[in-house]
């Protein structure tokens, strides 16, 4: 095998089906004795997340899901406001789907999967590497790969002390009762709802989730020695949907966390998900941030592994994703001082921010959105192409060198449909596009495509929407994040960003 991925949650799930796309031989280890399919879990997939999913034959998570159209926010009794999200383009801004409901999905594309083994009752619990690979101990058993992605979860203690790493962070005191319910709950069935201060859970505050097949996922916060029965846990549901009927289907209670290990990259083993970063859920910043951990390990992993690249590229994984998850961090950190505040003053701040009615100081969690590496070492710069910032709630930041190439509908599907397979080359005009594929190619047999946007969109509707201009040139990584956007460009400055974006030069 190639690649060992431990953990077969959706994080290692999904990069083992991406190391098998890329040509790689998978084992997917994991420690529990079979697939647990209790209780929703991570339930809000972001768009980005739906689209990877799509391009690996499983479209089912994005049509299976249920897309909210509104979300309202209480302060007591008191709607604050309401807001909906942009739903433009091919795909949903995001779904609310269960996690166990993802994982028989990602299950099902595994198995028709040849390259990809999976072997359950597989605790690693020892782990060494050396010049040629890694070895990993399953108790007696030993297994070796050249190289291990681990996505083994929050609790992948043995990993990160076999490889040195630390997991420094807090944990909150309170804790969180998490209830899956199935209900017949007229107007609910399209409005996530969260309330501040609620009488029924007075200082603290619910969240409330629809999901598919009539579900409901509640989230309630509850002081620290909170330890509920079962006549708890009817009295809070009955307090939020008074008499109608509903099935309990899961509950839990659980804390957040806030941590993030010392290295997500030591010699031939990476980390990924919540092995290497923990966050509050508030803005569903958890799966959504693992999956593209998985993305960024996978196409380097692959790229090194089939040598189209140097051992030099696998560092980046580290710097561009600790760099994400540190975002991450510093987000989900401002929404629980706001949620749960730790000192007077931040308490006061809070009533004040309620009191007023201040909506654009409330924060409940801004939504995930995919990190941009405009630092990164693989990004070319371009001054006339400057990133934009963050953008307001709700809307998307403009194309630039380090973000996301927009998921844009063409007339073949859709524009990140041309993206996976390796490299992708926009020219803004018509051009020798042969000769740019020719020079590139003499620096490396990774994977290319060099596309004209006349070609790829005859009616001009893509230029304009992206704003490219004739003699530009777009260089696009393998997971869709725009390496160079390269004014006036010839094919030398193109193959410059793609040594660059490789590690070549």
């Amino acid at each position: 095998m190639n690649v060992i991925v431990i953990g077969a949650g959706p994080v290692g799930q999904t990069a083992a089906l991406l190391l098998a796309r890329w040509g790689l031989d998978v084992l997917v280890l994991d420690q529990r004795p079979a697939r647990d399919l209790e209780g929703s879990k991570s339930i809000c997939q972001q768009r980005d997340v739906l689209d990877l999913w799509s391009s690996l034959g499983v479209p089912e998570v994005a049509e299976e899901g249920l897309t909210w159209t509104t979300a309202r926010t209480y302060y007591r009794d008191k709607e604050l406001f309401s807001w909906s999200f942009d739903s433009q383009g091919p795909l949903p801004p995001f779904v609310n789907i269960s996690q166990a409901r993802t994982e028989q999905l990602l299950d099902a594309a595994i198995a028709r999967e040849p390259r990809i083994e999976v072997r359950w009752d597989h605790e690693v619990t020892g782990l060494t590497q050396d010049a040629d690979g890694v070895t990993v101990r399953c108790g007696d058993r030993v297994l070796r790969a050249p190289y291990v992605l681990a996505c083994a979860g929050a609790r992948a203690h043995a990993v990160r002390q076999a490889l040195g790493v630390t997991f420094d962070g807090e944990t909150f005191d309170d804790r969180f009762l998490i209830c899956d319910i199935r209900a017949d709950l007229p107007g609910w069935e399209n409005e996530r709802r969260f309330y501040f201060d609620p009488e029924w859970n007075p200082g603290r505050q619910v969240l409330i989730h629809p999901c598919p097949g009539g579900t409901f996922r509640i989230d309630w916060q509850v002081p620290p020695d909170f330890h509920p029965t079962k006549d708890d846990i009817s009295e809070k549901i009955r307090q939020i949907i008074g008499e109608w009927d509903y099935e309990l289907i899961w509950q839990s209670v659980y804390h957040f966390h806030s941590r993030i290990a010392s290295r997500m990259r030591v010699g031939r083993v990476l980390l990924a998900g919540d092995c290497a970063h923990l966050v509050a859920p508030f803005g569903a910043r958890g799966l959504n941030s693992g999956v593209p951990d998985a993305e960024n390990a996978a196409w380097k992993l692959a790229f090194v592994a089939r040598g189209w690249a140097p051992e030099e590229l696998l560092e980046t994984y580290h710097t561009e994703r600790h760099a994400a998850a540190r975002e991450n961090l510093e987000v989900t950190a401002a929404t629980m001082r706001f949620l749960v505040p730790g000192t007077e003053e931040q308490r006061r701040h809070r009533r004040d921010v309620l009191d007023r009615a201040a909506i654009d100081e409330v924060d409940s969690g801004r939504f995930a959105e995919p990190y941009w590496y405009v630092d990164s070492p693989l990004t070319t710069p371009e001054r006339s192409r400057p990133f934009a910032g963050r953008p307001p709630k709700g809307a998307t930041v403009p194309p630039a060198p380090g973000v996301i190439l927009p998921d844009l509908p063409i007339p073949a599907g859709r524009l990140r449909d041309l993206c996976r397979d390796g490299f992708l080359i926009l020219l803004g005009e018509m051009r020798d596009s042969g000769l740019f594929a020719q020079l590139v190619g003499k620096v490396t047999t990774a994977p290319l495509a060099v596309r004209e946007l006349a070609e790829v969109d005859g009616t001009g509707t893509l230029a304009e929407t992206l704003g490219a201009v004739p003699g530009e040139a777009w260089v696009v990584r393998p997971d869709a994040h725009i390496a160079a956007i390269i004014p006036h460009a010839g094919p030398e400055s193109v193959t410059a960003a793609v040594s660059r974006c490789l590690r070549l030069s």
